[in-house]
């Protein structure tokens, strides 16, 4: 299974992943100049992580997280993630285009709830048992 998940990673890699998180670190870079939105920067890169070497890990909803992130994911939705959102349905399209780029399409797609609201959530190994999530 390691080694299915390190063949789908490079190529992910190769095809949207570099690219992706590469919008994501511009994103925590510019949150982090703010000083005020240092919280949505840390968010970001975390995400620009997962977004760059997805397949073997999962998010899952922090059981700590309360109004606080909600507020603050409808600050995020408002100025970033709505492109970020973006940015992964136009490169879902682009790979459905080809056969080989449809699961990675489909992968895409289940990004953009993550994208939209990262705020009160944290990626976990995928192999880690469901009660330890």
């Amino acid at each position: 299974m390691k080694v299915i998940n390190l063949v789908l990673n490079v190529l992910w890699l190769i095809l949207c992943g570099f690219w992706m998180a590469i919008g994501y670190a511009v994103a925590g870079i510019i949150c982090c100049v703010l000083i005020i939105t240092i919280p949505f920067g840390i968010a970001s890169f975390r995400i620009a992580g997962y977004v760059l070497w997805p397949f073997g890990r999962t998010t899952r909803e922090r059981p700590d997280a309360g109004a606080p992130s909600c507020a603050g994911n409808v600050i995020w939705l408002v100025f970033a993630g709505w492109w970020l959102a973006l940015g992964h349905l136009v490169t879902s399209i682009a790979l459905a285009v080809t056969i080989i780029g449809i699961p990675f399409a489909w992968a895409n797609l289940k990004l953009i709830p993550i994208s939209l609201m990262p705020l009160g959530r944290e990626v976990v190994p995928s192999d880690q048992p469901f009660t330890a999530r």
